[in-house]
């Protein structure tokens, strides 16, 4: 009897586990579709709605590391529905919501819930069986995947049947599940959250993110845009400063000098600035009315089904990536993904005036973040002593959403930069915005040249483990970890 117990806990509080995730990653993808929809019926701007992905994107990138850590000092459990219960409300108020300020408040709020993911990989290694371990983090990280892109797919028919103050109600009963269901960890460990490096960070992301957002309305030379520019600097200098001071960083400085290290991070920033520039603009490219010239006047169901090779060939990329990776190396799986997908920005820059040309990007660019992602978190673990594997992995993912923030704020500058008469961006914005993704990349496959060659998977029982889990590295936007 006490087997069959403990097998029903642990197997219900994965159920649970499931429902959390998969809640956070339909709504980080959901909104994509829909973004024109929410412009035209809140009467707002294009640069203005952008921030309902980007305020979603900042607030995941901060608070991920922050009640990941909070969660090993005082229960994960706890954690775990404070973090639901702030996605859940923040989709009550997103549900709610009648104006733009509103929602991308309801938005930032329901970002919190980015720290689902280390949460529930925490939970995992706690409560189940060792042999139980390895899979179940496969399966969540995978379901998070998965996640993302059915929210893509989703969009469209929910909308079409309701409308899209329902794409926020969806994460409800995961709170309540997860508060009933999901048995509080024994395990504690203590440590301190360093809250002014929080603070710092918070502060120059988004001074930075309005300077760049707003610059096209208020001009780039102006003093508002310069003045938010010269402030973010600043504060990324202290932040930087107390970061290399603190006991318990949130962002490891010391860890950042090693080559392996910064240099993957910086390709997980460049591709972070691409993969969600792309998720939040290439919708509206292809929704826009064939009047205008260029566009295929899609439906939001064909806008997401423009993503979906996307998301299938980025999974499918991870997946395949660790017998890659054992074949060719991590390195050159890297090179290989960064290559792929500066030629997918390039097609999306030059070659879009067909629907199959949009397919072929969009499968080609899966391919190159699928292939990258995974191949990049080879290459972190080996970079690393083991006991730090999960906080450098969390950290190249959290880099990874900072850059999408970062990349979605430039991106609408850039496509807003000049609307026209008939309320559309002119399409040269929009390739000035692809061929910027594809700089981007060509960064990234720079950065990936200088990454120090690993040795073969079977000299690193490590790496050999974590090639058997490389969907792990296919999770956008959320934290990552070995167990």
């Amino acid at each position: 009897m006490a087997v069959t117990s403990t097998r029903s806990s642990y197997q219900v509080t994965f159920t649970v586990l499931l429902l959390g995730t998969i809640a956070y990653s339909l709504l980080q993808s959901l909104v994509s579709p829909v973004l024109p929809t929410i412009q035209h019926d809140l009467h707002t701007s294009q640069n203005t709605v952008t921030w309902v992905l980007t305020a979603f994107l900042l607030s995941a990138s901060i608070f991920t590391p922050i009640l990941g850590r909070v969660g090993d000092m005082v229960g994960k459990e706890h954690m775990l529905v404070v973090t639901l219960a702030a996605l859940a409300a923040g989709s009550v108020v997103a549900g709610l919501a009648h104006s733009i300020t509103v929602l991308i408040i309801a938005r930032a709020i329901q970002g919190v819930g980015g720290a689902v993911l280390p949460l529930s990989f925490g939970i995992v290694r706690d409560e189940f069986p060792g042999v139980k371990v390895a899979g179940a983090v496969g399966i969540i990280a995978a379901m998070a995947a998965v996640g993302g892109g059915a929210g893509i797919v989703l969009a469209g028919p929910i909308v079409s049947h309701l409308n899209y103050h329902w794409l926020f109600w969806i994460p409800m009963i995961a709170t309540l599940c997860a508060w009933l269901f999901v048995p509080e960890s024994p395990v504690r460990t203590p440590g301190r959250v360093s809250w002014l490096a929080a603070v710092l960070l918070s502060a120059w992301l988004v001074a930075l993110l309005l300077g760049v957002s707003e610059a096209p309305s208020w001009g780039w030379g102006s003093p508002r845009v310069i003045g938010l520019v010269a402030l973010a600097v600043v504060l990324a200098v202290a932040w930087v400063w107390v970061e290399l001071r603190a006991t318990e960083p949130l962002v490891d400085m010391h860890m950042m000098q090693r080559r392996a290290v910064w240099t993957n991070n910086l390709v997980a920033f460049m591709f972070g600035i691409g993969m969600y520039a792309v998720i939040g603009f290439l919708p509206e490219f292809v929704q826009t009315p064939t009047s205008t010239g260029y566009g295929f006047g899609a439906s939001i169901i064909q806008s997401g089904l423009f993503l979906l090779p996307l998301t299938v060939t980025m999974f499918i990329g991870g997946l395949l990536s660790g017998r890659i990776a054992a074949t060719i190396g991590s390195k050159s799986a890297v090179i290989i993904g960064s290559t792929a997908s500066t030629g997918a920005y390039l097609l999306l820059a030059f070659a879009h005036s067909e629907k199959w040309e949009i397919y072929l990007a969009s499968t080609l660019l899966g391919i190159g973040l699928g292939l990258a992602f995974s191949a990049m978190s080879n290459l972190i673990v080996q970079a690393v002593p083991p006991a730090q594997t999960g906080v450098a992995s969390g950290m190249n993912a959290n880099i990874r959403t900072i850059g999408g923030a970062i990349g979605a704020a430039v991106m609408s500058s850039i496509v807003a930069s000049q609307i026209l008469a008939d309320g559309y961006p002119a399409e040269s914005d929009y390739t000035k915005g692809f061929l910027f993704l594809a700089v981007m990349t060509v960064v990234a496959v720079a950065a990936a040249l200088l990454i120090p060659r690993s040795p073969g998977a079977g000299a690193d029982p490590d790496l050999a483990h974590h090639l058997e889990h490389a969907e792990l590295a296919v999770v956008p936007g959320g934290s990552i970890a070995e167990y």
